[in-house]
């Protein structure tokens, strides 16, 4: 099945602007199963939470799980706005993510492309396919607006 992912993204980006909004880091992800349904959806939590895993990526793998009652999200779809950290690209691989569709790059703090290229390390348990680039732009310019608010 090829998969469209705008609408998938747009959901992201709706969680994305609901993180800034509480004050968070603007990032949100959503998964959606084989057939496009939705799963899960999340926003970054981890000053409200006061937990530094609370990340957009790990509380929708967390919520998708439950939902399925199953550890593994195979045949499933990650979409997020930004490119994940190493802590999220190992759970995402952990959990059998099918596809990770993200949104801008991260050459600071990224995993996948950046960084500690997770899926790349001969110990990865799975790599999934990695769609990148996807509403880079709108995802860029909610980061960017975020952190200039801050300074």
């Amino acid at each position: 099945m090829a998969f469209p992912p705008s609408k998938a993204m747009a959901w992201a980006l709706d969680e994305a602007r609901a993180a800034a909004a509480r004050g968070e880091v603007p990032v949100g992800a959503v998964i959606t199963d084989a057939a496009g349904q939705l799963l899960a959806r999340a926003g970054n939590r981890t000053r409200e939470q006061t937990d530094p895993t609370a990340h957009a990526e790990m509380l929708a793998i967390r919520a998708a799980c439950e939902a399925l009652q199953a550890e593994r999200l195979i045949g499933c779809t990650l979409t997020v706005t930004l490119e994940p950290c190493a802590m999220c690209a190992a759970a995402i691989s952990a959990a059998r993510v099918e596809r990770l569709v993200y949104g801008a790059s991260d050459p600071k703090s990224g995993g996948v492309e950046h960084g500690a290229r997770v899926f790349s390390h001969p110990q990865a348990h799975h790599r999934p396919e990695v769609i990148a680039g996807v509403a880079e732009p709108q995802a860029a310019v909610l980061l960017k607006a975020f952190f200039a608010s801050k300074r």
